[in-house]
């Protein structure tokens, strides 16, 4: 096996990308920038990112080092059905591009509490801006910098905290760029990110091939299926240690529509992408991520079944380097595989990671300064600032928001289930709530604020209660109808996360139906969108596009159910 640490070969590839990004970054910035940027321009890109710029930008924004690191983690302990994430999360593109993009263009909405605001009140929207700073900075920007620092630490040898240090500085002389500098580098963050992930895949294939005194990586698949048969499932029974992370059907039909019609459809650091470019493009650029989102799981998940079937067959001294202070860490797979390319190569897939984790990075530190500088500063401590002390504003923030980061991620606690489902759970405390409030905003002109602010605080009580319910309740009859499962650490039963998002989001709906259909005044209601049916109808290319996607969907759940 070899060391920990970077040829100088690797450096100078390493150094090819970093070069490219920041001159591109900066002929971008000094190509388009205007005489005085105000803040839709330095927030938004208004009007200047092209669909392939929107669609690399999403997946660079969405793929990082929870995904590299944890998901990898994932495919290892778990298999192929932690792709349906990704799998899943192609389909809700087309939802989202179709329902919820038209809504938002045509009301000029630009940041989710100003919809929030629109719809409802003041009070809604800022509380809701509040809750999306500490999920942002708590959850997403401190596991990305902190599993990425873990990750490129383990794979170069640097110090840890040196790492940190340096993916927070690049991310922030992006993200001071504004949007049109994210966007646009984002397109080369994408490349890195896909030409050294499949080289990362074919490694990984070609080690299990070798393994086996075999050659070719369709071989070192093959003999992944048959020496890894339970990991090529993408529906887990009820009795499978991972239900309660994959709850069986649920990722098809129930809990997992949420997660994903959440993230992508209300959630600032997605949607902000889109917000600032016409329908036909905005959609055009979805679509494309949608594809994108298809080739993941080769990226991300293959990878780590492999590392487990290595693993299982003691090749090397691989058992030894996927411990962690005596016990199996799955969330090493991938570092560890990264270690075995050979000198350049590793180069490339460190650049691969460093660029997933950067431009995530960049993109979340956007979306804060962008709710923070529009919807707290501008609202609430300064009404009458002028555009160029918001963009100030948000740039510090920028800042600011990266040094918090750094201090609290010592605290983190990514618990045994790994970095990818420790976010996916802690987000989903909020998820089901807020995109019931969505959801009816958009389609219901009579949801009041008084049903959208149940939504939101009774949801968040609602999944804690539902969390911790297990301690003084006996939930095993559940468990006959597949709504619950034993939680090995504990030794009690559980409802897996995802039923739980499922059933607090029908709470909540159920909740807002009734609490809006007390109010007589909620029938004249003047907040209610004006929706003309025609803004939801694709054009042709999309439509083609779209169908192509749910084909390619079906025969992928069909071949590995």
């Amino acid at each position: 096996m070899q060391t920990k640490s970077l040829h100088i070969f690797d450096y100078l590839v390493f150094l090819v990308y970093f070069l490219i990004v920041a001159g591109y970054g900066y002929y971008i910035y000094q190509k388009k920038k205007k005489t005085t940027t105000d803040s839709k321009d330095f927030f938004l890109a208004e009007g200047s990112l092209t669909w392939w710029a929107i669609g690399a930008s999403l997946i660079a924004s969405n793929i990082s080092a929870e995904q590299f690191i944890g998901m990898s983690g994932n495919g290892f302990s778990m298999g192929l059905a932690i792709s349906t994430y990704e799998w899943m999360a192609a389909a809700t593109l087309i939802v989202v591009a179709v329902f919820f993009l038209p809504i938002y263009l045509k009301n000029k909405i630009y940041t989710m509490p100003q919809f929030l605001e629109r719809r409802y009140n003041q009070t809604v929207s800022t509380i809701m801006a509040v809750f999306w700073l500490l999920l942002y900075v708590v959850v997403n920007l401190t596991s990305i910098l902190y599993l990425g620092a873990l990750a490129v630490s383990t794979i170069s040898g640097i110090n840890f905290y040196v790492c940190m240090v340096a993916l927070a500085f690049f991310a922030i002389l992006i993200t001071l760029g504004g949007m049109k500098v994210i966007g646009y580098t984002d397109v080369i963050q994408v490349f890195f990110l896909i030409l050294g992930g499949l080289a990362t895949t074919y490694l990984a294939l070609q080690l299990v091939s070798e393994h086996f005194g075999e050659k070719g990586v369709l071989k070192g698949f093959s003999l992944m299926t048959q020496h890894a048969s339970d990991h090529f499932h993408m529906i887990l029974h009820k009795e499978n240690p991972k239900y309660l992370d994959l709850p069986g059907l649920s990722v098809l039909i129930g809990g997992m529509w949420i997660v994903n019609l959440n993230y992508w459809g209300c959630n600032q650091y997605i949607t902000q992408r889109a917000l600032g470019a016409d329908l036909k493009t905005a959609r055009q650029g979805l679509l494309f991520a949608g594809f994108l989102k298809l080739l993941m799981p080769v990226i991300v998940v293959l990878p780590g079944i492999a590392a487990y079937v290595l693993y299982a067959q003691n090749h090397g001294d691989f058992a030894q380097s996927m411990m962690k202070g005596g016990s199996l860490n799955p969330d090493n797979a991938y570092p560890v595989l990264l270690n075995l390319l050979p000198s350049g190569l590793k180069g490339l897939a460190f650049a691969a990671l460093t660029a997933a984790v950067v431009a995530s990075l960049a993109g979340k530190a956007n979306s804060i300064s962008t709710i923070y500088s529009l919807d707290i500063y501008k609202k609430i401590y300064n009404k009458n600032a002028d555009e160029k002390k918001i963009v100030g504003v948000g740039r510090a923030v920028v800042i600011i928001t990266m040094i918090i980061a750094i201090v609290i991620s010592n605290f983190l606690g990514i618990d045994k289930k790994g970095g990818f489902q420790f976010i996916q759970e802690y987000t989903g405390f909020v998820s089901p709530g807020v995109f019931a409030m969505f959801a009816l905003g958009f389609f219901w002109k009579r949801t009041t604020s008084s049903a959208a602010m149940f939504a939101m605080i009774g949801g968040l009580l609602l999944s804690f209660f539902l969390k911790f319910m297990p301690a003084w309740v006996n939930l095993e009859p559940l468990h006959q109808f597949g709504f619950a499962a034993l939680n090995p650490d504990s030794g009690l039963y559980e409802m897996a996360f995802i039923d739980r998002m499922g059933l607090v989001f029908v709470v909540c709906v159920v909740g807002m139906i009734i609490i809006t259909l007390s109010d007589k005044r909620s029938v004249n209601n003047p907040k209610g969108l004006a929706i003309d049916a025609s803004m939801f109808k694709p054009n042709l290319g999309f439509t083609v596009g779209a169908l192509l996607i749910v084909g390619i969907l079906i025969a992928l759940y069909t071949v590995f159910w």
